[in-house]
């Protein structure tokens, strides 16, 4: 923008400088001004000063006429910076005084009546508990678009037999479908964990000033409401001084990034060629400078990659919190890059991942193929003998331990084995134990809630969706 009334004012210092002879040193000028990542907080800093405004005329404060300027004096500054028609200025510090500068050269000396009865303590912590909500509303839908996905492709695989590991060894077999839904049940405890964190930092702390409150007659319900808070902060020290939200928020998103992690994780096991069970399509995948033969998950190691540093950005913020005396100390600027780099890294993640579930091709057979590898009929063939047969459950443990002994003894699978092979063990076992041996069966039979079989997964889904989609 050319017009020169954009440009802030030479004596910048002057928004605090009556008590000082001389400017800031350079680098305290550097190492104090915020504004080159606070300024992505403007569009709340302006509702913030619109909802004093108003309050401040309404309380006969400030005049209607004063009220109105201000507020469409902002309105043009809100403009201007969302058109990017706007200079901002590090000697003012952060998008508060940005915007309090340009306020007054839009509209003069009504300008420096929008700061009566509040301080940048209250201003700041209210601006960025409006950052945090909107960030978390922003995350809990592509949390929700990466749970609709999850559970397209556990409705289609939901039959589609595939082992189960524990230890990273074959322990029984599930399905693909069921695998799937795991996931979004953990994506369901993260839009759980940003909806609690929401409704605890959904109080205003504006009114508070500088940490005692003032003496004009403020209304603080009224800006509270305009803001779409619940309620005012009810202690003035502690609603200038709480980050607690800001912590929440990151230790939401530790969670969050973790369970992205485990399941980026499974997609690099899984389209690895020892186990080939998924195919990334082209857009998903990348190639190597060297070995044409290459097709890697690039973007879900990228994402396994990127939980440490959300879990980092939390200990940070620990760290600077810890020992904080009451009630602002400049430390706290030090609580608004984590959340904002933490928030646009989640954003990234989750839409990668979407991205790459849907895209995938599922290889059913070479799944299927596996899951009867690995002796993973083998709880069944216990279930078996206890059900059937009345052992102890620890007996049939023994007896089912001393089968498997013995098909790996032979080379084979258990469903390989002949009746006798297994009567010279126990010598109850009848044929119809071989209807229990093959994974589809296994599968099957696991009806209880929350249970593998193919009919519980496509029930499951139909629930989440109501749960989750607020589909049905």
């Amino acid at each position: 923008m050319t017009d020169d009334k954009t440009k802030p004012p030479a004596e910048a210092s002057s928004i605090w400088g009556g008590r000082f002879a001389a400017g800031p040193d350079v680098v305290v000028e550097a190492i104090n001004a915020s504004i080159d990542f606070d300024k992505r907080m403007y569009t709340q800093d302006i509702a913030a000063s619109m909802a004093h405004a108003r309050m401040l005329a309404a309380q006969e404060i400030i005049s209607a006429a004063d009220a109105d300027t201000i507020v469409s004096g902002l309105a043009t500054i809100r403009g201007e910076i969302g058109s990017g028609d706007f200079q901002f200025s590090r000697a003012l510090e952060d998008i508060h005084m940005n915007v309090e500068s340009r306020l007054s050269a839009l509209i003069g000396d009504v300008a420096g009546r929008l700061h009566t009865a509040r301080s940048r303590n209250d201003q700041v912590a209210t601006d960025f508990r409006l950052w945090v909500r909107d960030a978390l509303d922003h995350l809990d839908r592509e949390m929700k678009d990466l749970q609709a996905v999850l559970l397209r492709q556990a409705d289609t695989h939901a039959g589609s037999v595939m082992p189960g590991f524990t230890h990273l060894q074959p322990a029984q077999p599930v399905t693909l479908g069921h695998h799937l839904m795991a996931y979004v049940e953990m994506i369901g405890r993260d839009r759980g964990r940003a909806a609690d964190c929401r409704v605890r930092l959904n109080e205003s702390p504006l009114g508070s000033a500088a940490l005692a409150g003032t003496s004009f007659p403020i209304d603080r319900e009224a800006t509270a409401t305009a803001l779409g808070f619940d309620a005012p902060m009810v202690n003035s020290m502690d609603a200038v001084s709480d980050r607690d939200f800001a912590l929440e928020f990151l230790a939401f998103a530790s969670i969050l990034a973790v369970h992205l992690s485990r399941l980026a994780e499974e997609y690099v096991i899984w389209c690895s060629h020892q186990f080939a069970y998924a195919k990334l399509g082209d857009a998903f995948s990348t190639g190597s400078s060297i070995m044409p033969q290459k097709r890697n998950p690039d973007a879900a190691e990228l994402v396994r990659g990127k939980a440490g540093r959300v879990i980092g950005a939390l200990n940070s913020l620990l760290i600077v919190l810890k020992g904080m005396p009451m009630t602002y100390g400049k430390d706290m600027q030090e609580d608004k890059e984590p959340c904002f780099d933490v928030a646009d890294t989640l954003q990234l993640c989750l839409t990668a991942m979407a991205g790459m579930l849907g895209d995938t091709t599922f290889d059913v057979e070479r799944m299927a193929e596996d899951a009867g590898k690995g002796f993973s009929t083998a709880t069944d063939l216990a279930d078996w003998l206890v059900r059937v047969l009345g052992l102890p459950f620890r007996r049939a443990h023994h007896v089912t331990g001393a089968i498997v002994k013995l098909a790996e003894d032979k080379g084979c699978g258990l469903e390989d084995l002949t009746l006798e092979d297994m009567q010279a063990v126990e010598v109850g076992i009848t044929d119809e134990i071989f209807a229990v041996l093959g994974a589809e069966n296994s599968v099957a039979s696991r009806v209880s809630l929350g249970g593998t079989a193919p009919a519980s997964v496509r029930h499951a889904v139909a629930a989440a969706r109501k749960r989750f989609l607020d589909e049905g």
